[in-house]
């Protein structure tokens, strides 16, 4: 995996539950880490969903290898909130290929 081309930097993020300050459990999204990246490819596509028409964004990123990262967790890129649909290890932990999906929904200000 060569440097010059994790050109992208991208969030991770994690589901995790915390407590208030009164012991009641609080969800939320949490940073795990801020990487560098290489996209690899992406592709737009309308599909008619139970709900109705929407738009689907696939991106598969390339990044150094991240120990304990799963499909539970979630990437932002560009504003954008992605799902991890799939996770390929390259080589012996030398790197991760993450394929995700963002439909959409989830753009942060």
């Amino acid at each position: 995996m060569k440097a010059g081309r994790l050109d992208r930097e991208i969030r991770l993020e994690r589901y995790t539950e915390t407590l208030d300050e009164y012991g009641a459990p609080r969800f939320a999204w949490t940073e795990i880490d801020t990487v560098a990246a290489e996209r690899i490819e992406g592709s737009t596509t309308a599909m008619l969903k139970d709900f109705g028409a929407s738009d689907e964004t696939v991106i598969v990123f390339r990044l150094r290898f991240l120990d304990g990262l799963t499909n539970a967790d979630r990437l932002i890129h560009d504003g954008l909130i992605f799902k991890i649909n799939q996770i390929k290890e390259i080589g012996r932990r030398k790197g991760l290929e993450l394929r995700c999906i963002s439909t959409g929904n989830g753009v942060l200000a």
